[in-house]
């Protein structure tokens, strides 16, 4: 450690100095080598200021005057000793040859008085040892020093937001780093504002657009994890302008004990912006149909259900079943949540059974629950991409209605006490296929409810629920992380229509209200989340764009990095989507969760059509279909013609043949 910190003043100096520290150097070492060149001749060390017989100064001055000159005029003092390598080497050689044969010529063959003639042989051979090592102490010494303050110099620059704790232990922790190179704070408190805090100064944050303009400030780090989320949004408002790039730290729940690291740092998740303060879960809701029993999630593999299996895992269930019928997404969630249960010490783990089921295969699901009985089952298997259902209705309406009655009707002949459906702010008023059949799956739970509660022969006691939100942040098909690759890719951002408006929610958020929800059930509950304010998808874009340090490319700004490109609605998109279909909601116990009342069929209605609709899937007249779903599900009125991919394709072979 001091060694560097003599090194850096060192470097600092200008490079006519340095030359001067150089040479002062190989004048000393001229000194020194004459000294010890008598020492082993005469076995006895001399003054050298010569007094007596010998005259060691002869031999100092004649050294200085050969050697000097000859390593000016062969570069030696224009080498960059820490890069130097095997071309100065060779160069030194070659000013040391010449440099001894003058020396011995003049000690040696002439003589020089008070000198012995063998300093000659010795001196030259000393010399050259002793610069040869100055030089390559000094590339040892400066060397590598100098390439770290030369990276770190080079590194993009960065500011971080939070002169606290946090912020203090981050820039400690980027000190020696080779990401980034921490230049400055921003801080709110303006009596900060000049002050230097572990050698970096601490700015306004209305500082920033200078920073990036004088120094070349690229990156802005959040440090501020115990604000709260409506003064960070604020913050990311004031320096989105700034075109810089945001990283953040987690929550202070979400930080371990301890110091801050920069593994820590992370991107912006978009969910910083779109999200709300977040509300304190009420545990006694998400303990109540899980802790000690057995809970079932279908479609557990998915965006919605791997997260409720994490959360209910963290309740501390008896069993987890987990059904999926994709192989490679149980098996990547049966083991992540063996890994977690691998961590857990002491009380006993809840025993995870994965099981490969597809809901529509209604004798796989009767002896699934007949088997383990379940208390709790959480409905989340669905198809949910929009236009891929448009394109293959009759597989959508099968898997969506199909088999989330045959689960339904399975769970209630088994006893289970509370059945929870995941649906969809997309079943109101639909314009898709998708939509729809969401619609009609919670019309089917709302029918077999009606029918329990009014004795009308139904089997079982099931509490039958449905809980429906709108767009999940990270979700398989949200928008947030194909654009966030788009950005990597350097665009364009794809957008089917700049009206385009949703509401977004967190996946965790989301599963932790549905649980709550299910808990509070009766019976034929339709429960509606409180989704916020929607958010324009192309604002949501910009700030993407934007909080990269990037900007738009557009007709302003034709200059810019990223373009966002308009492709055109795709089959049964809507521009706005709505959580109800009547405008009464109701409040309960939680702040976060309402709930609707939607009228439904009759089950004996009900259940006469939907066995009609079930023959015309079984044939796959989309014509038929189309028509029928439209008279079960009030208020879906197709958006396009017919796509599916079948259907036109036999209608292309039968012009042809026309």
């Amino acid at each position: 450690m001091p060694l560097t910190k003599l090194a850096l003043p060192m470097l600092a100096l200008p490079r006519s100095a340095k030359r001067a520290v150089a040479l002062a150097v190989d004048v000393s070492l001229i000194v020194l080598t004459v000294w010890i060149a008598f020492y082993l001749r005469l076995d006895e060390w001399v003054r050298l200021s010569g007094e007596g017989l010998f005259q060691p100064m002869w031999a100092i001055a004649a050294s200085w005057l050969i050697a000097l000159p000859l390593f000016i005029t062969h570069g030696f003092y224009r080498v960059i000793f820490r890069y130097s390598g095997t071309a100065a080497m060779q160069m030194v050689l070659r000013a040391f040859a010449l440099y001894g044969l003058l020396y011995a010529s003049v000690v040696t063959a002439i003589g020089l008085p008070g000198v012995p003639r063998s300093v000659g042989i010795i001196q030259p051979l000393l010399l050259l040892l002793a610069v040869g090592a100055s030089r390559a102490l000094a590339r040892y010494w400066l060397g590598g020093l100098y390439q770290n303050i030369f990276q770190r110099m080079n590194l993009p620059k960065a500011v971080i937001y939070g002169a606290g704790q946090a912020g203090r232990q981050l820039a400690q922790a980027m000190a020696h780093g080779h990401e980034m190179r921490v230049v400055a704070f921003l801080d709110d408190d303006d009596r900060l504002h000049g002050h230097v805090l572990n050698g970096l100064p601490i700015h306004s944050p209305m500082d920033l657009q200078g920073l990036v303009e004088t120094q070349g400030v690229r990156t802005v780090l959040l440090a501020m994890p115990s604000v709260s989320r409506r003064r960070r949004n604020e913050i990311l408002s004031q320096i989105r302008n700034a075109q810089v790039a945001v990283r953040t730290l987690p929550s202070v729940t979400d930080l371990a004990q301890g110091k801050v690291s920069i593994s820590d740092l992370h991107e912006l998740d978009i969910d910083d912006l779109l999200g709300r303060e977040p509300v304190a879960p009420n545990h006694i809701l998400l303990a109540k149909n899980i802790t000690g029993k057995v809970v079932l999630v279908t479609g557990a593999g998915g965006s919605i259900g791997s997260e409720l299996c994490r959360q209910i895992l963290a309740a501390n269930p008896a069993k987890l079943l987990l059904i999926e019928q994709s192989e490679f997404a149980l098996y990547a969630i049966h083991q992540e949540l063996e890994e977690k249960l691998a961590g857990l010490d002491g009380a006993t783990p809840p025993v995870l059974v994965p099981l490969l089921a597809s809901v529509q295969d209604d004798d796989r699901m009767r002896e699934i629950m007949s088997t383990w009985h379940p208390d709790t089952v959480y409905h989340a298997a669905a198809y949910k991409h929009v236009p891929l259902v448009e394109h293959n209705p009759a597989a959508g309406i099968k898997n969506n209605v199909l088999g989330t009655l045959r689960t339904a009707q399975a769970a209630a002949e088994n006893g289970v006490s509370d059945f929870v459906l995941i649906s969809t702010d997309k079943a109101v008023r639909p314009t898709n296929v998708m939509g729809a059949s969401k619609r009609l799956a919670e019309m089917a739970l709302q029918a077999l409810a009606a029918t329990q509660a009014g004795g009308m022969g139904v089997t079982g006691s099931t509490r039958f629920s449905m809980v429906r939100f709108g767009n999940v942040l990270g979700s398989s098909g949200s928008v947030v992380p194909k654009f966030r690759q788009q950005i990597r890719d350097g665009g364009p951002i794809t957008l089917t229509h700049p009206e385009v408006t949703r509401y977004f929610m967190t996946i965790p958020e989301a599963a932790q209200l549905v649980i709550q929800a299910g808990a509070m059930a009766k019976g034929g509950d339709v429960f509606v989340l409180d989704m916020g304010q929607p958010v324009k998808i192309m604002d949501l874009a910009r700030r993407m764009v934007e909080l990269s340090g990037l900007t738009v490319k557009d007709e302003q700004h034709p200059d810019g990095d990223i373009e966002i490109a308009v492709t055109g609605l795709r089959p049964g998109e809507k521009l706005y989507e709505e959580l109800l279909i009547g405008d009464n909601p109701k409040p309960t116990v939680h702040p976060r969760i309402m709930k609707a009342h939607e009228d439904f069929i009759p089950w004996a209605e009900f259940e006469a059509k939907l066995t009609a609709l079930e023959m015309a899937l079984n044939v796959n007249d989309v014509g038929v279909i189309r028509l029928m779903m439209q008279q079960l599900v009030a208020g879906y009125i197709p958006s396009d013609d017919i796509v599916d991919w079948v259907y036109l394709e036999q209608e292309a072979e039968a012009k042809a043949i026309a």
